[in-house]
């Protein structure tokens, strides 16, 4: 089993680097099973990343794998207290939606039927330092009635019962978040 989760979270990693929903180090992806969080190591490229870079914590953070990881397991962590329903997490950092988060308050305005039915809304959290307890915890208050949510200058945190529908719901995120600049784009040329 723990082969095939390492196998899914090096699939949607190097899918999301290849359409540009992350770059470089950014952004990690997690799975939940049971009381076990397999999460991208510290330091892995999503691009190039393979199962050996995929870290294995327990439910209070303690490593049992031979890998760190992600400085931003804390924010895995307290998204899966939070909601027992979630069983996979996409953190990553799209363009857009950097961009709508930095500009912003409140939430995302949510355009197409499909954003509307799949996310409902998209809040944004206030910026807090990265890996650290406190952007956790507005992330996970962000995401308590939510699949999806921006933080203000950072990126994006979706969820699922699976990876597959956490990072489809990226997808939908980032091309929301796309729509909005587009638009606020146009009526500035009129």
């Amino acid at each position: 089993m723990s082969r095939l989760i390492k196998s899914q979270l090096v699939k949607y990693s190097r899918k999301a680097h290849e359409r540009g929903l992350t770059a470089a180090f950014g952004g990690n992806l997690s799975i939940r099973e049971g009381d076990l969080v397999f999460i991208k190591a510290t330091g892995a490229v999503m691009d190039d990343m393979g199962t050996g870079q995929v870290a294995v914590i327990d439910m209070n953070g303690r490593q049992i794998s031979g890998v760190r990881p992600s400085s931003e397991y804390r924010l895995h962590l307290a998204i899966y207290r939070e909601r027992p329903d979630v069983r996979a997490i996409a953190h990553l950092h799209p363009p857009y939606s950097i961009t709508a988060a930095t500009v912003l308050k409140g939430e995302l305005p949510i355009i197409t039927p499909e954003a509307a039915l799949y996310l409902g809304r998209i809040p944004i959290a206030p910026f807090r330092e990265a890996g650290t307890e406190e952007l956790a915890e507005v992330v996970a208050e962000a995401i308590r009635e939510s699949d999806a949510a921006l933080m203000e200058r950072h990126g994006i945190v979706t969820v699922g019962r699976s990876l597959r529908e956490a990072f489809y719901k990226a997808e939908l995120v980032e091309e929301s978040a796309k729509l909005w600049y587009m638009a606020k784009a146009e009526k500035r040329r009129e």
